[in-house]
């Protein structure tokens, strides 16, 4: 028997729609136990939503990001290939003229340094390794691409 990892939220709105599309709050809370933490929300503000606080679209993308990045790290960490950094400049894009609206593409684009010496195509494949393992992107049907670069670190010999 198979163990299946189980997450919870709770999400709470309250306010009245009876004023119309136009005018109702889109602020609502999101608390995902046992993390303590509670996430203020809103819609994208090309639908009414409050552009200073975070939307749904916004944590899918982060969610994809964070994935991506947790899953490179464990495969080059048992791999013992030492990263030194991992930045992302992560996109999403949501057209709206789709019948069912949706992300329909994700774009990593991890900058990476590593240690001097280490196989830049490797760590490309370690890349890849990690996409295939990440959950978030698995559980997607938005097409998911990384734009991976690869530098290695000043080599502290020749400084």
């Amino acid at each position: 028997m198979t163990h299946a990892h189980t997450y919870s939220a709770r999400l709470s709105w309250s306010g009245s729609t009876a004023v119309g599309y136009d005018e109702y709050d889109r602020t609502h809370r999101v608390t995902v136990p046992p993390a303590a933490a509670v996430l203020t929300l809103t819609s994208d503000p090309a639908f009414r939503g409050n552009s200073e606080l975070l939307n749904p679209e916004q944590l899918l993308l982060a969610s994809a990001s964070s994935c991506q990045l947790l899953s490179f790290l464990a495969v080059a960490a048992r791999s013992r290939i030492d990263v030194l950094s991992y930045e992302d400049d992560a996109e999403a894009v949501m057209p709206e003229g789709e019948k069912r609206m949706r992300v329909t593409r994700i774009t990593l684009r991890p900058h990476i340094v590593v240690m001097p010496g280490v196989a830049v195509e490797k760590v490309h494949r370690l890349v890849r390794l990690g996409h295939d393992s990440c959950f978030i992107a698995n559980s997607l049907n938005s097409e998911v691409v990384i734009d991976a670069t690869i530098e290695h670190a000043p080599d502290p010999a020749i400084g």
